[in-house]
């Protein structure tokens, strides 16, 4: 846990959210008491849509055909 004054996280703001994002704790004080704590927002990943791209493909029946034997061979490497 790192507690800096407010004066230095002013001018440091940038190091000190980088820390943050690092995993570091960090603690803002005015004076001696400390008054904030200094957190990266934990970002939510988006929710998956099914059927987002019905209607805008289309898959033919050569689709299912075995590949040709050179980019099978190239799948293979």
């Amino acid at each position: 846990m790192k507690t800096v004054p407010i004066h230095r996280a002013k001018t440091q703001l940038s190091r000190l959210i980088e820390q943050a994002c690092a995993g570091e704790e960090v603690i803002i004080a005015k004076g001696k008491e400390p008054i904030v704590r200094l957190v990266p927002i934990e970002r939510k990943m988006p929710e998956r849509r099914f059927g987002a791209l019905r209607g805008q493909l289309v898959v033919d029946e050569s689709f299912f055909e075995p590949l040709p034997d050179d980019e099978l061979a190239a799948w293979e490497r």
